[in-house]
């Protein structure tokens, strides 16, 4: 794990990941997204869960924190989309 850097949540936009979602040959790290609770390789390996589906239903069900204890104060869910450069 590098420590200087972080990684986006192709699911919510979140910049913090701690590594790398998918390494050179495709295993997954299965780190869970603490903002929208997405794990790498269990959502979309086992449950078959596309990034965007995932998105919509998060979305859909208000964008609530998977770990609200570290929730940013003034968090704004379409910001951090923006991220996700996603055209609409």
């Amino acid at each position: 794990m590098n420590k200087n850097k972080s990684y986006i949540c192709p699911v919510c936009g979140l910049d913090k990941l701690a590594e790398p979602l998918y390494n050179n040959t495709g295993d997954s790290s299965y780190e869970i997204c603490v903002c929208c609770g997405f794990e790498f390789g269990f959502d979309d390996d086992f449950k078959k869960q596309t990034h965007d589906s995932y998105r919509k239903q998060w979305l859909k069900n208000g964008a609530n924190w998977f770990n609200p204890k570290l929730k940013p104060i003034n968090w704004n869910p379409e910001e951090q989309l923006k991220n996700l450069r996603i055209k609409k």
